[in-house]
């Protein structure tokens, strides 16, 4: 972590922490969006235009890290080529024909605050990997009324969210993920569905996440949306 960053981190600390414990007081009541609104230090992972800092899915964080430098590089070429041929831009949206596979930021993070936008059709199913590990579930809450935003995966810790936020099918929804070491906290729609519960390993069941990842916008066979994409590091 740079010192600029370090400096600002420390003081959002308070910021934060009232928050949470204001979330965690009240429930699943309104978020205060204005936390953290540095625009200096928020980061677009979407331009709104190209398909510039993202990638396609080349195995998961344990496979990955098994290859060559040389496997690594072919077999990414592969992945975007399929890639491309399945994420579009349009009109400042990333869209997503149900084919293919997941798409994924270009570069890790480990510490974040990530906002985003998305959408999905009737029966859709989706979720957000963070550092390469499910997921923050994205699905139709009309097919399943617990909701979205809930650690799907999770065995141990808790995984449904604490209330179903979604707007209807076909209708914008928005997410403010924070994670924090192993910790995850979702806010959808302005409330507040998952508080701090710790993510846990898919991949290796008992150990912990990585600590440091790409994030993913899981594909699972049905049309996707997803705009307005930003990071704020911590």
């Amino acid at each position: 972590m740079n010192p600029h960053r370090a400096i600002n981190w420390l003081l959002m600390i308070p910021l934060i922490s009232i928050t949470l414990l204001l979330c965690h007081c009240q429930g699943p009541a309104a978020i205060d969006r204005s936390v953290a609104q540095q625009p200096a230090d928020w980061r677009s992972l979407f331009d709104g235009k190209t398909l510039t800092g993202w990638k396609g899915l080349v195995g998961n964080p344990y496979s990955r890290n098994s290859m060559s430098p040389e496997q690594l590089a072919a077999a990414q070429i592969e992945a975007d080529r399929t890639m491309r041929g399945h994420w579009s831009v349009q009109d400042a949206i990333l869209c997503f024909d149900g084919k293919g596979s997941h798409l994924c930021t270009s570069e890790d993070f480990s510490d974040f605050i990530l906002e985003l936008d998305w959408k999905i059709e009737a029966g859709g199913d989706s979720g957000i990997y963070l550092r390469g590990c499910p997921q923050v579930q994205i699905w139709d809450a009309q097919q399943n009324p617990v909701g979205s935003g809930g650690l799907y995966n999770n065995q141990q810790a808790e995984s449904r969210p604490l209330v179903a936020a979604d707007h209807p099918v076909g209708q914008w929804n928005r997410f403010r993920i924070t994670m924090i070491d192993k910790s995850v906290t979702v806010q959808m729609n302005d409330k507040l569905v998952v508080d701090r519960i710790p993510l846990e390993n898919y991949w290796q069941r008992g150990s912990d996440i990585p600590r440091s990842g790409q994030i993913e916008l899981q594909s699972h066979g049905s049309h996707l949306w997803f705009r307005n994409i930003r990071i704020f590091e911590l």
